[in-house]
């Protein structure tokens, strides 16, 4: 199974509207499944109007643990309080006390207990399943639980999903969340290429300049699509410049049109809403597949 992580840098750059109507085009010739990997903020299912009730198996998931202090046997040493770098341990009366929402499950003050008074606890951090889209194909994907931490090892759980779910897909799409944190190197290691959506702003570019810094660490492939190119011509050129420069190559180039809001929110991609659209997500996904993932 191949698979492509489509990145951006950023959010609003219309990186899963793409996502959507790639994957409806791509599954004309390919059998593929889809990873939403956006766990803070799950929406790719929604571009296929598939609602809560549609999924299959949504059950909960835990990848995270927290600390459980035992008084019994602690002797109010401190250690734990002092040693961890997420500041999630008050001292009172004496003894630890677990701030709420704070732990990160890092483990630090279960290995400086003396007395082992500290253990970790799994916890449920997540909720997981996957749908079937109209289209003929599925979409794995996940949802953190609020204040919950983790999402990088749920991210994880979502790719593993989609292979169990479609065994003998050809190729994963993995749509993966804005930023370049945690959850974002997780859907982007272990990739076969990666596609990356700017559009011209300032922090379009300098995002876009940081999505291509991950890619690199991990040697992946990758080319860009310029979404909304025809808003701010200076920024656009900037982009085409500094592709040209390193020899990147621009996939395609997309106007800025109202139609992508219109087709969100009516719950459909907009090679669905627009038929000219159709045409150009052809012409990109015979790049990719061409280029890229034969």
């Amino acid at each position: 199974m191949k698979s492509l992580v489509v990145l951006s840098g950023k959010g609003g750059v219309g990186k899963s509207s793409i996502v959507a109507s790639l994957a409806i085009t791509m599954s004309e010739h390919k059998k593929i499944v889809c990873a939403d990997c956006d766990v803070d903020g799950s929406n790719l299912s929604i571009l296929f109007s598939i609602y809560p009730e549609d999924y299959e198996q949504w059950s909960y998931l835990s990848t995270n643990q927290i600390a459980i202090i035992d008084k019994s046997k602690c002797n109010g040493c401190k250690k734990c309080v002092d040693s961890c770098y997420f500041d999630a341990l008050d001292f009172k009366n004496n003894y630890p006390v677990l701030k709420e929402f704070s732990c990160e499950g890092c483990g630090v003050c279960e290995l400086v207990c003396p007395n082992k008074a500290i253990t970790l606890k799994n916890v449920n951090n997540a909720q997981i399943g996957y749908a079937k889209t109209k289209y003929n194909f599925k979409i794995a994907s996940a949802q953190l639980l609020s204040s919950s931490s983790g999402s990088g090892k749920v991210v994880a759980e979502v790719r593993k999903k989609a292979k169990d779910i479609e065994p003998n897909a050809e190729i994963m799409i993995i749509d993966s969340a804005a930023g370049i944190g945690c959850p974002v190197i997780a859907s982007v290691t272990g990739n076969d290429y990666a596609l990356l959506i700017t559009e011209p702003t300032i922090a379009g570019y300098e995002d876009m300049l940081r999505a291509i810094d991950i890619v690199n660490h991990f040697n992946i492939k990758y080319s860009i699509i310029i979404n909304k190119f025809d808003l701010n011509k200076k920024y656009c050129d900037k982009i085409e410049l500094f592709a040209k420069q390193n020899n990147i190559l621009i996939i395609s180039k997309i106007p800025f049109d109202k139609s992508f809001v219109k087709a969100m929110v009516n719950k459909i991609p907009i090679v669905e809403y627009d038929e000219k659209y159709k045409l150009i997500f052809k012409k990109i996904n015979d790049e990719i597949i061409n280029k890229f993932l034969s």
